[in-house]
């Protein structure tokens, strides 16, 4: 039997989510899954393949995404990671003969990718290792062990055989066409192509992918994984040149803001979710010689926020993800004001600013 269901994510700005489906031979009616603020059971897309065997992941997104994958081993949880996906592919993750129970899943979109990390999870803390491949009975203690906390959602797995879950993201695409997305997204990061990102290869994609090629002297006979590859590399590289990237050097979870001159007036953008560790690209393009201010807060130990300190310019904050022109009447247009902390000049169109524990102060009480 093949059962599906999606369920909204922890994502911060974005709005990605998880598909399970339970791979057991014959295609079954849809069974209903109730989540706080999830969907309704969605029929399983027809061209995910069967499972080998083992807990598969597919990425049904444009974008490429680094898995890690806990499950119950002994008295602890042993957390694996990561498992590269590229857009429209699939990988197991876990081999069988799989334990029927509670797993866990976390995944980040790939740091070539613009506008922050994209991040699918949920509220279960483990640790990982964010540089690199790792596989850890996770410990009380992260930082103990040179480790980050991340918070993984559980998946239900049911048989022993095999399992697949799949990344989805708003736009619903099969592998197929997350393949041709994740192409046009890549072109696009990798400065060859400003079209659509859609997963339709019509004539001008085609054009950019024929002259990627030819600059780089490859053959037009390039697999579409090959392809991803390079451009991956490319658009990392593209992205350490120009741009505003917020890190977060603390060992708790941040949620950050940025505000800038844009025109003749001001502009403020929110939020990006700093995991410990972790970085995002708030602003892609190439810095102006102009003023630039951040604002973050910090979640505290017992779930209070920790403020930045030495924030003195006010602007405007929506509770959720937004874009806001002009910074006065926050309140008149249901927002509310919070003071920013101006940032060091920009030098050659590019600034990274780090957020320290220090940089915030105790907190609510």
């Amino acid at each position: 039997m093949r059962f599906s269901w999606s369920f909204s994510p922890n994502t911060g700005p974005g709005r990605l989510s998880f598909r399970a489906l339970a791979v057991a031979g014959l295609l079954a009616p849809l069974l209903a899954f109730g989540a706080a603020g999830g969907a309704g059971a969605q029929e399983a897309s027809a061209d995910l393949p069967e499972s080998p065997g083992g807990w598969q992941l597919c990425n049904q997104t444009s974008y490429v995404i680094e898995a890690a994958t806990g499950h119950y081993e002994g008295q602890g949880v042993t957390v694996e990671g990561w498992t590269r996906l590229r857009p429209g592919g699939c990988a197991v993750a876990l081999e069988g003969p799989l334990e029927p129970g509670v797993h866990y899943l976390f995944a980040r979109s790939s740091s070539a990718h613009r506008g922050g990390r994209k991040v699918w999870g949920g509220e279960s803390a483990y640790c990982v290792d964010t540089t690199g491949s790792f596989s850890v009975e996770s410990p009380a203690d992260c930082s103990s062990m040179g480790l980050a906390a991340r918070k993984f959602r559980p998946v239900l797995i049911e048989a022993a055989g095999g399992w697949t879950t799949s990344f989805t993201e708003l736009d619903e695409y099969d592998l197929e066409k997350a393949t041709a997305a994740g192409v046009q997204r890549l072109l696009n990061e990798a400065e060859v192509y400003e079209g659509n990102i859609d997963g339709y290869i019509g004539r001008r994609t085609r054009a950019a992918i024929g002259e990627f090629l030819a600059e780089n002297d490859l053959s037009a006979e390039t697999s579409d994984a090959d392809l991803i590859d390079l451009l991956e590399q490319i658009a990392r590289e593209k992205g350490r040149e120009v741009g505003l990237t917020l890190c977060n050097r603390t060992h708790e979870r941040i949620w950050a803001a940025i505000a800038r001159r844009k025109g003749e007036g001001w502009e403020s953008r929110g939020w990006w979710q700093l995991e410990s560790g972790g970085c995002a690209r708030a602003i892609d393009d190439a810095l102006l010689a102009t003023p630039h201010f951040v604002f973050a807060e910090m979640e505290g130990d017992e779930g209070g926020l920790r403020h930045l300190k030495g924030a003195s310019d006010a602007f405007c904050v929506a509770r959720g993800r937004f874009a806001i022109a002009g910074r006065t009447d926050c309140e008149a247009s249901a927002y509310r004001t919070v003071n920013f902390k101006g940032t060091a000049p920009a030098a050659g169109g590019k600034l990274t600013y780090e957020f320290f524990e220090r940089d915030f102060d105790e907190g609510e009480r």
